[in-house]
């Protein structure tokens, strides 16, 4: 299927010319007969040779009702931009084709009516000198008469050429399908319209808002009929049952659960004309959402939505000033932006969106740090993932943020001396929202153990280095012979120093007040095998020549350690 959306100024003949083309009305509402002008979104269909299926969107060409054209234009691909020759170029035919181009749409046909009145051949050079300015220049032109019926064959070959040539949606993508219409049939439930721009529905499918409340598909029409499936891009009609959530109403979407996430801030590039205002409002879809606007620098701005929206990377979208009437483009750069903090904060952010090249490394550059899941969810893409990227669990740190972010940690590590940081003390002193990142990022001559981080090239502090070498000479001839409490005191290792340098593997704390150095386990080891096999502990104590203080502890740091088995009736043996 395909689905075309009129755009042109009121009364220039675009659901006369739709009702040429199919055989059906449009304008389904008694008021819109009865003054002759679109009020809301109509729909029609027919099928053109080569191309099959095809639906209209007719949008009011009226200047009251722009957010309701904008509702019906947004998720469609391709355009007919209707003028008529009995008239100059009008406000409204300026405004559509400014949103045409705002929005992305590249494809269509310029279509002058009323050939029968009048010679079409100046509007045509009209609205082709506009076009030419625009996303759509180059589009074909043809002249018609919805009342003699003149050009529509001309006209339906041509739009059939243009449809040919559009490129196939992605049948697997995500859904995000834009509701324009709610409404109840009594038996049935509630049932929504909306363009399918991508992915496919399926009846037994389960949609979901952006609140997280799920909507189960329980029939689809499309053009009139019964289906099961459909794929985009599509006009699509979902019966939702007697239970659908109350929140699904005109500028809503319905999306694959878990594949987007809500947006309140996103960072963006504008174009257009003039200064934005500070409240403009946003339509994306068939969303129209109000916005504060910050300057970020050149054409970089951040909108701050009044409600949250499915936005991804690239999406086009309008703002609009509902006083001067005046449309901006707007693209999409980021839909999780970081927060502006400190001074020069936006100017440093619009040149990182400057320097966006839209690869997988550009989007790693502009956020530094985050999730893959997230990456996926606003659109980003994933692959391939630069050289250099450190990646743990979800997490992924860009090349040049892991290379900052190794440098502030060797300057913690260096300050902290040999004492070290612990993984989390970093992460919340740089920012980071998981101690695991910090544990990605050690390499020499960094080192990470027992829950520390150290460099391996620290030296201890004098005074540390002085009592440590008094230790050594303490136990040089008595290995087993570990100091008392008082005697630590003297040598200068108090309880902080002891564990600085158990934990820095300078000597072994065997229980607190017994302190050997690092060896002793091994020198222990091998006065213990000379013994007859099993060994008791008053044996084990005697050979090694110190106290049951001592030799306790000691033979259950061996028995811990693998080296030494105890025994049920409490002996020992050495291990192999």
């Amino acid at each position: 299927m395909h689905v075309v959306a009129t755009a042109g100024h009121v009364d220039h003949g675009k659901s006369t010319l739709v009702r040429a083309l199919t055989g059906a009305d449009p304008d389904r509402l008694d008021e819109e007969r009865r003054r002759g002008l679109s009020i809301e979104l109509g729909y029609a269909w027919t099928e053109l040779d080569g191309v099959g299926e095809v639906a209209f969107v007719d949008v009011p060409g009226h200047q009251r009702f722009l957010a309701t054209t904008l509702a019906g234009v947004g998720p469609v691909p391709v355009a007919m931009l209707v003028v008529a020759a009995d008239d100059p170029w009008m406000p409204q035919a300026a405004e559509h084709l400014a949103a045409l181009d705002a929005l992305g749409v590249r494809h269509g046909v310029v279509v002058v009516t009323r050939s029968d009145l009048a010679d079409p051949a100046p509007a045509l050079a009209r609205a082709r000198a506009e076009v030419d300015r625009t996303g759509l220049a180059g589009a074909p032109a043809v002249a018609v008469s919805g009342r003699t019926g003149a050009g529509l064959d001309e006209l339906r070959t041509t739009l059939a050429d243009v449809l040919a040539g559009l490129p196939t949606p992605d049948p697997a993508a995500d859904v995000r399908l834009w509701v324009d219409r709610r409404f109840h049939i009594r038996g049935s439930g509630t049932v929504v319209t909306g363009t399918l721009p991508a992915g496919t529905v399926a009846v037994g499918d389960s949609l979901a808002l952006l609140d997280g409340s799920l909507a189960r598909v329980r029939g689809l029409e499309a053009l009139g009929r019964t289906r099961v499936r459909m794929t985009g891009v599509a006009r699509v009609a979902l019966d939702l049952g007697g239970h659908a959530p109350e929140g699904i109403q005109r500028g809503e979407a319905l999306l694959t659960p878990g594949a987007f996430l809500p947006t309140r801030t996103v960072d963006v590039t504008v174009s257009g004309e003039g200064r934005v205002p500070e409240r403009p409002l946003l339509h994306l879809g068939s969303a129209q959402v109000a916005v504060h606007t910050r300057p970020l620098g050149k054409d970089f701005h951040r909108l701050v939505l009044d409600s949250a929206l499915a936005l991804r990377v690239g999406d086009r979208a309008i703002l609009r000033d509902p006083g001067s009437r005046t449309l901006w483009g707007v693209i999409v750069l980021d839909p999780q932006p970081p927060a502006l903090g400190r001074r020069g904060a936006a100017t440093a952010r619009a040149e990182a969106l400057a320097a966006r090249d839209g690869t997988p490394a550009g989007e790693l550059a502009l956020r530094g740090v985050v999730r893959r899941s997230v990456l996926r969810r606003i659109g980003a893409p994933l692959l391939p993932v630069p050289d250099g990227t450190v990646a743990v669990g979800d997490w992924l740190v860009g090349p040049a943020r892991a290379g900052e972010l190794r440098s502030a940690l060797t300057t913690l590590v260096e300050s902290a001396g040999v004492v070290g940081v612990t993984p989390a003390a970093v992460a919340h002193e740089l920012g980071l929202p998981d101690p695991a990142i910090v544990d990605a990022l050690v390499e020499a001559p960094l080192s990470s153990d027992g829950g520390r981080i150290r460099s391996c090239d620290a030296d201890l502090p004098p005074a540390l280095a002085a009592a440590l070498d008094a230790l050594r000479v303490r136990l040089s001839d008595r290995p087993f012979d570990a100091p008392t409490a008082d005697e630590l005191q003297s040598l200068g290792l108090d309880a902080g120093a002891v564990g600085v340098l158990h934990r820095d593997g300078h000597l072994l704390r065997l229980a607190p007040g017994v302190v050997l150095l690092p060896d002793a386990p091994t020198r222990a080891l091998e006065l213990l095998a000379r013994l007859p096999q099993p060994f008791t502990t008053s044996a084990g104590r005697q050979a090694l020549g110190t106290s049951r203080r001592v030799a306790l502890p000691l033979l259950a740091h061996l028995d811990a350690a693998g080296r030494t088995v105890r025994l049920p009736d409490d002996t020992r043996r050495v291990a192999g």
